[in-house]
């Protein structure tokens, strides 16, 4: 899959075009993955490349900024590094991520799919999802856009609701499914086990030292750790996990997502994974990307009175973590 950052490339312009769909695909759900199932056999049919015109930062950031009232934006599902592999996965051929910024917020519904949509992308066909809303004040809707596409000679479609067991499959879904932590749950709209991905960074160092007395080893609670790079993920606590990309099989653990309240609570949202069985021949992991799925959720984050108190903790979650691996078993991604 291709990555364009903005409109403006000649590889975008020339060419046959492209079969389009316009969103933000946080999640990239089963209700997405419905889409872009249909947008790629468009595209196929028509023999152009299938393309996801997404937005970074989300809209709903950018006007909750601008408003002085950054908490009022959504959740974030996904980082835009998982977001990218979803829609690979699903296999699309171009993505052009287009910054949302006051420019892009104040473009017209009839400059939008002039600039962008026709002279950026040379667009012949655009779905679309039932609520679909462009340009400045959301005043471009479906009939607009259709009549758009007569105009300038591109095909326009939409894709209604999609459902799992009579409930709508939304980003709005997945995100309280998470802040429930229901783990089940969000699994089932994703179609897949809920994961965050990244390079394992640096951190303090501080678990090792922390589960030293406790597990009796060197290593102690020895973590990985991920930066999520979004203030407020939709998920938040503490997590049976499981890790993939540190050998042949993922390996069990428990996971940490949140801002550590007991030694930082500095607002930077980091994910910590202890491995249950870390693998003797890895070394250290620090540059490597890694997936990790976030299973069963144990708790929510938890301030303790002292770093005794955050040993014992830590270790009362390594043992759950370890009861919930005997009785439920390995559990692969989809």
């Amino acid at each position: 899959m291709l990555i364009f950052r903005g409109v403006h490339h000649r590889e975008l312009a020339d060419g046959a075009g492209c079969a389009l769909t316009i969103g933000n695909f946080d999640g990239v759900h089963r209700g997405h993955q419905a889409m872009l199932a249909l947008l790629t056999n468009e595209a196929r049919h028509r023999g152009v490349p299938s393309c996801v015109l997404t937005f970074e930062p989300h809209p709903r950031d950018h006007f909750a900024v601008l408003a002085g009232r950054a908490d009022a934006a959504p959740p974030r599902i996904a980082t835009l590094r998982d977001k990218l592999a979803e829609l690979r996965r699903c296999g699309i051929d171009r993505t052009v991520v287009l910054r949302f910024d006051r420019r892009l917020a104040a473009l017209p519904p009839e400059a939008f799919v002039d600039d962008v949509l026709v002279r950026g992308l040379k667009a012949r066909y655009v779905l679309v999802g039932d609520d679909f809303r462009f340009g400045a004040r959301r005043a471009g809707d479906y009939a607009l856009l259709d009549a758009s596409g007569a105009r300038h000679g591109f095909d326009v479609a939409r894709m209604m609701s999609y459902e799992v067991h009579g409930l709508r499959v939304s980003s709005s879904a997945v995100r309280q499914a998470l802040a429930d932590g229901d783990m089940a749950q969000a699994a089932a709209l994703l179609g897949r086990p809920y994961a965050i991905s990244g390079h394992v960074v640096h951190g303090r160092k501080l678990g090792r030292a922390l589960g030293e007395s406790a597990a009796g080893t060197g290593d102690g609670f020895r973590t990985l750790n991920l930066r999520f790079g979004h203030p407020r993920p939709a998920a938040g606590g503490i997590f049976v996990a499981q890790v993939h990309g540190l050998g042949d099989a993922p390996l069990p653990g428990v996971a940490s997502l949140g801002v550590r309240p007991t030694v930082e609570d500095a607002g930077r949202v980091l994910l910590e994974v202890h491995c249950l069985a870390w693998p003797p021949a890895l070394g250290e992991a620090y540059g490597r990307v890694v997936q990790v799925e976030l299973l069963h959720k144990l708790h929510d984050e938890r301030r303790y009175a002292s770093i005794d108190a955050l040993r014992e903790g830590i270790a009362a979650d390594v043992a759950e973590a370890r009861r919930w691996w005997a009785g439920a078993g390995p559990r692969h991604s989809q």
